[in-house]
C-alpha cells in the first residue's frame, strides 16, 4: 500500500473516474472522489466498491466558494494532509464554433477560476513534496495562439496572475464587443475552452514559482480521450489516458516542476509556438467534429 492521500476533482465519470480507479489499483491508501453532483458521485463510488476499490466521496463544486470551503473544513477537521491533488474538473462549450459571451464566461469560470478557488482553500493542506496535476489540453498549448502580443506576454518568465487575467478579459471583451479575430488563433473550435486551458497552463508555471516546500505543480495533456464530454469519440479510453496523470502523481521524479506533460509522459515546451501536433487520427477527429456539431 502507498501511504498517500489523493484528491481528484470532477471524478464521477470520464478521465477523473479513470484516474481514481488507477490510483486505487496502484494501492494509494486513501483516494477522495469528488464531484459537483452528489448522486452521480455516490454512484461512482459504489461502482468502484463493486470492483473492490475503496474510495471516499465528498461533494465539491469548484466554482462555488461555499462548497470549496465546506470541503476545506472537512479536511481540516479530519486532519487530512494532501499528497496528490488532480485538478480534473472541467466543462466544454455549448457550441463548436459559435461563441456565446455568457457561455464563454461559464467555461472559463469552471476551467480556470475553479482551480484558483482550490488553490485559495486547499493548497494550505498540501504536504511538503506534494504533487498537483492540472489537467489541461493540447488546445491550451501556446502554439494555438497567433497573437504576437499575447504570445510574448504569456511566455515571459515573470508572468503574473494579473497578466493571465488580463489575457482572459481581452478574449471575453472581444467576444462581448464582437471584435474577436479568428486569425489570432491556430485552433478554431471551442475557443473559450482553449482560452481556459491556455490560462491554466500559463498559471501552472506561475504557481510553481511561488509554491515552495518541494511541491510540484505540472500541467498535463491527457490525449484525445473518449469521455461523455467528447460524446465517446477519441483515441484513448479513460483508463488508458489515466496512465500519464498517475505517472506524474506517483512515479515522476520530484524535480519535474512547472512543466507541460504530454499523454505519453514526455515533457513538451509549452511556450514553443513552432511545436506541431500531428498525433490525432483524422477519422477520430472527423467523428468528433460531426458529433459535437450535432450536440444537443
Amino acid at each position: 500500500m502507498i501511504k498517500k492521500v489523493a484528491i481528484v476533482t470532477g471524478a464521477n465519470g470520464g478521465l477523473g473516474y479513470g484516474i481514481v480507479k488507477g490510483l486505487c489499483k496502484r494501492g494509494v491508501k486513501k483516494v477522495y472522489l469528488t464531484a459537483r453532483d452528489e448522486k452521480r458521485g455516490l454512484i461512482a463510488v459504489d461502482k468502484l466498491k463493486r470492483e473492490n476499490y475503496s474510495t471516499v466521496f465528498h461533494q465539491l463544486d469548484i466554482t462555488d466558494e461555499v462548497s470549496v470551503r465546506k470541503f476545506a473544513d472537512y479536511i481540516r477537521i479530519q486532519k487530512i494532509s494532501i499528497d496528490i491533488l488532480v485538478n480534473n474538473a472541467a466543462v466544454i462549450c455549448k457550441n463548436l464554433t459559435v461563441i456565446d459571451y455568457e457561455d464563454a464566461k461559464r467555461v472559463i469560470n469552471v476551467n480556470f477560476y475553479g482551480v484558483l478557488n482550490l488553490e485559495k482553500y486547499l493548497y494550505c493542506f498540501l504536504n511538503n513534496d506534494a504533487r498537483v496535476i492540472n489537467i489541461c489540453s493540447d488546445t491550451g498549448h501556446l502554439s494555438q495562439l497567433k497573437n504576437k502580443f499575447w504570445v510574448e506576454k504569456l511566455s515571459k518568465e515573470d508572468l503574473t496572475l494579473s497578466d493571465i487575467e488580463e489575457f482572459i478579459m481581452w478574449f471575453l471583451n472581444s467576444v462581448k464587443n464582437n471584435t474577436l479575430r479568428i486569425e489570432d488563433f491556430s485552433w478554431k473550435f471551442y475557443l473559450p475552452y482553449a482560452i481556459s486551458k491556455m490560462a491554466l497552463c500559463a498559471y501552472t508555471r506561475v504557481q510553481q514559482r511561488h509554491i515552495g516546500r518541494g511541491i510540484s505543480i505540472n500541467s498535463l495533456h491527457p490525449g484525445f480521450v473518449k469521455t461523455p464530454m467528447t460524446k465517446g469519440t477519441g483515441m484513448l479510453s479513460p483508463e488508458e489516458a489515466s496512465d500519464a496523470p498517475i505517472f506524474l502523481a506517483l512515479d515522476a521524479d520530484q524535480s519535474v516542476k512547472g512543466k507541460y506533460i504530454w499523454f505519453d509522459k514526455s515533457q513538451k515546451d509549452w511556450a514553443n509556438t513552432s511545436l506541431v501536433f500531428d498525433y490525432v487520427d483524422l477519422n477520430a477527429f472527423t467523428e468528433f467534429l460531426n458529433k459535437m456539431n450535432n450536440r444537443k
